[in-house]
């Protein structure tokens, strides 16, 4: 079960480095919290310890967050507000429990975390996660409101993006740039994420409060934040789908002319489309079930292609392009993809993959940003349950198809996709058709998502934006 314990601590003063004015407390027992406690404050009261070590009840905020509960259940509990330290020992998942002091962290007030289809696959009962105990959310945009001893350069106030990717920055992989497979967050493989199960027990962002490791080197700061909030609604995608869509095209090799199909037509899918359009792409196909989220794809220049009609895919493509082949094709599914035609009722893992190597042309390029996971307890035969599944890996041998697989590392690409942000040269929230939700409204957001909504939808823990 998830702790109801709210742990409730001291503010620092308003000239602190470390704490952020919007949060400190008003006047206590005639000790004023925001004017008379700075570092090393002697008083009985806070003892001079550093805010994530004080226990004082009177003037702390709350934290709630996101939990899952069970398959199809998702609930907003209170939580512990955030320390700057790690303890998954308690996690029912043996592979994620560790603790580590993370005085490299930083604590942000959340401004928007958003609802991503990877959490669908936890919340939908298709990994290990046991309900009840993991506060969900990998997609973090927040405010700096503590940074703990050893953060240098992130500093209270500083609203910054959060990638998805937890990476120490120190290792061999992130020293390479591939911060996906960070090789000191996760006692269980490489690679770390938020809220995410079996990804190193780090607590999930959807909540008003989270710790965010490795401030230094993890967080994309905003360069102004009034330009920064303006764009929000844009911004707050940096954290993962916009990155996740336009590494999808950059793995499979879209340049300019290029001809491009989009397998998937939610978030990631939308912002792959959108992502191909900025890399110069000629033509992109976006194939779905959903006819909403078709109409979504043709909202901004992209040709939708009904997956569920009769007819094969190279038949349909060729209807559009003349050719039923394809420079470049982007898997933005996954490991739950259903069939297509008579067959788009039953669930089918591999055909999106197969679709694929028969689109591509000779020596053609498959990125595949959708996740495939190594155990799936609800997948529809055996074999699926441990990752195997029935791909036609000959055809793709035969026509020397590349593809390529793997968690995006977001800092490759999100300084570069803010700017296209800030100076207007992408309209990414328009695209995949954000929708900005309060946080008790999460679980209703879970459910419309669920039923294939042609929405992203983004919570507003504190009304940040204003939007209600």
């Amino acid at each position: 079960m998830v702790s109801v314990l709210v742990v409730r601590r001291c503010m620092r003063p308003a000239l602190s480095r470390n704490m952020c004015p919007s949060v400190l407390g008003s006047v206590r027992n005639g000790h004023s919290i925001a004017q008379k406690h700075p570092h090393g404050c002697s008083c009985t009261r806070c003892g001079g310890k550093p805010i994530s070590r004080r226990e004082l009840a009177q003037a702390s905020p709350t934290n709630h967050g996101v939990v899952f509960m069970g398959p199809n259940e998702v609930e907003v509990k209170p939580i512990p507000f955030p320390k700057l330290e790690l303890d998954s020992m308690s996690s029912p998942v043996v592979s994620e429990r560790q603790t580590r002091k993370c005085d490299h962290g930083v604590i942000l007030k959340v401004i928007c975390t958003n609802i991503c289809g990877s959490d669908q696959h936890m919340v939908r009962g298709r990994t290990s996660l046991t309900g009840g105990y993991m506060v969900l959310g990998h997609e973090i945009t927040g405010e700096v409101i503590e940074c703990g001893s050893d953060v240098e350069f992130i500093k209270q106030g500083d609203v910054c993006s959060v990638p998805f990717n937890i990476a120490c920055g120190r290792c061999a992989a992130c020293k390479r740039g591939d911060t996906g497979v960070c090789l000191n967050v996760n006692p269980a493989r490489p690679g770390a994420a938020y809220g995410y199960v079996d990804m190193g027990g780090w607590i999930g962002g959807q909540a008003e409060y989270v710790m965010v490791p490795y401030a230094d080197f993890n967080l994309l700061k905003f360069p102004d934040r009034d330009a920064a909030m303006a764009k929000m609604k844009d911004l707050t995608l940096l954290s993962d789908i916009f990155p996740t869509g336009f590494h999808g095209c950059v793995q499979a090799g879209v340049k300019p002319g290029s001809i491009v199909y989009i397998a998937g037509a939610g978030p990631v899918g939308l912002a792959a489309a959108a992502s191909a359009h900025l890399l110069g792409a000629a033509c992109v196909m976006v194939g779905d079930l959903i006819s909403e989220r078709l109409a979504q794809a043709a909202s901004f220049g992209c040709v939708p292609i009904d997956i569920g009609a009769e007819g094969s895919l190279q038949d349909k493509i060729h209807a559009v392009t003349g050719s039923p082949m394809v420079d470049c094709a982007v898997d933005c599914v996954g490991f739950e993809a259903r069939g297509s035609g008579k067959d788009s009722t039953q669930e089918k893992p591999a055909s999106v993959l197969n679709d694929c190597m028969g689109i591509v042309r000779e020596c053609g390029q498959i990125g595949i940003p959708g996740l495939y996971v190594t155990e799936d307890p609800g997948a529809v035969d055996d074999a699926a349950k441990f990752g195997a599944l029935s791909m036609r890996f000959g055809l793709g041998w035969s026509k020397s198809v590349t593809m390529h697989t793997g968690q995006t590392p977001v800092m490759k690409y999100h300084r570069g996709l803010m700017n296209a942000i800030l100076y207007d040269k992408v309209k990414i929230a328009d695209a995949v058709n954000v929708e900005v939700i309060s946080l008790k409204d999460a679980p209703k957001g879970y459910k419309d998502f669920d039923k294939g909504a042609a929405k992203k939808f983004v919570i507003d823990p504190h009304n940040s934006l204003g939007m209600f």
